[in-house]
């Protein structure tokens, strides 16, 4: 039976490249806790990936990036601005808040799942600037965001002037650092750190990795307590050289980016067939791997039926003056570096079925 779940990149398994990297790095003893060669060497990569000296750190889940990320810069008292639908303030159950130990996320309205660098300005500005009040201390940004759009290098750019204008950080959760990055047709470092992003959350784990995330610092004055804060959430794993490993195969020969164009074009190939399918629309365009389509009701039913798998979706964020009606129902469906053809066709002979 040809599989229909396209309910997350979650949901796909590890890559060969990933595997192969694994098992290798299993062979025979090697020192503990990072100490390995493997990290070192993955050390030296993300350095010439990024084009400059970065501090990194693995840790096994995106979570535990994220919330490391976040409390690198929030004090206690501080408040982190962020999309009012963004993962880290949406899903993650208050990890970012115990990290940095009692600070909070502000979250924004956007179109799509953006924030605007207008939107941090006036946000930021009309804090009251008193003891009582939570300041402002960092900005976080989805890349790609909740609604699958993707922030341009220049829309980066500009909010890291309206952050550092105000004496913020930028923060990017880069989960799907790697389908934004092909989206874009960019370098790593174009997309971050010469746009102003101070700390990444570079994600592996949706891309072809077991379980592998990584913190990248661009900023040294952020570097300072995070590898003890990596250790006391529990994220210091003792056989370091398999979190490295799984980046190692990752990174290799562009296996990363591979794994993601292919991701894009199933997402692409989903998204036209979809949106050509009578009373299907597309809430937002695809611009990375996930597609938000509108369906009839009718249509949502025979794909059910067809044992399609994917999550039903919030329209907080669409687009000014569009809305969906009471015979219709707003979804999202993700593709993988796995993901098959001929389970986009299927998908789409049951939603055309359905119409």
């Amino acid at each position: 039976m040809i599989p229909l779940n396209f309910a997350s990149d979650n949901v796909a398994g590890a890559s060969r490249p990933v595997l192969d990297a694994l098992v290798a790095a299993n062979a025979g003893p090697m020192p503990a806790y990072g100490a390995d060669p493997i990290t070192g060497r993955v050390a030296e990569a993300f350095v010439e990936l990024f084009e400059r000296e970065v501090e990194v750190l693995l840790v096994a889940t995106g979570t535990a990036a994220n919330a490391l990320a976040l409390s690198a810069a929030l004090s206690p008292w501080g408040l982190c601005l962020c999309h009012e639908e963004a993962h880290v303030i949406d899903d993650e159950c208050g990890a970012p808040e115990f990290f940095s130990h009692g600070a909070k996320l502000l979250g924004l309205p956007g179109a799509g799942g953006k924030i605007g660098a207008d939107a941090v300005a006036a946000a930021a500005d009309a804090l009251p600037r008193h003891e009582k009040q939570m300041p402002a201390e960092i900005v976080s940004i989805s890349q790609a965001t909740e609604c699958g759009l993707v922030y341009t290098p220049d829309e980066i750019a500009a909010l890291g002037e309206a952050a550092h204008a105000r004496g913020l950080k930028l923060h990017m959760d880069g989960a799907r650092f790697a389908n934004a990055l092909v989206s874009l047709g960019a370098k790593p470092a174009e997309m971050t750190w010469r746009r102003g992003v101070d700390i990444l959350s570079f994600g592996g784990t949706k891309n072809g990795c077991l379980a592998a995330e990584a913190v990248v610092v661009f900023d040294p004055d952020l570097a300072g307590t995070l590898r003890r804060r990596r250790k006391r959430a529990g994220h210091t794993l003792s056989k370091g050289r398999l979190l490295a490993a799984q980046f190692e195969g990752y990174l290799a020969q562009g296996h990363w980016l591979e794994n993601a164009r292919h991701a894009n074009a199933m997402a692409a190939r989903l998204a036209a067939g979809l949106a050509a399918v009578p009373g299907v629309r597309l809430a937002w365009p695809c611009e990375a791997n996930e597609v938000f389509p509108i369906l009839p009701k009718r249509v949502d039913a025979a794909l059910r039926t067809a044992g399609a798998v994917y999550h039903p979706w919030s329209a907080k964020s669409l687009p000014a003056g569009e809305a969906v009606g009471p015979d219709e129902v707003l979804v999202r469906l993700v593709t993988a570096f796995d993901t098959r053809p001929e389970s986009v066709e299927a998908l789409l002979a049951a939603a055309r079925q359905g119409a």
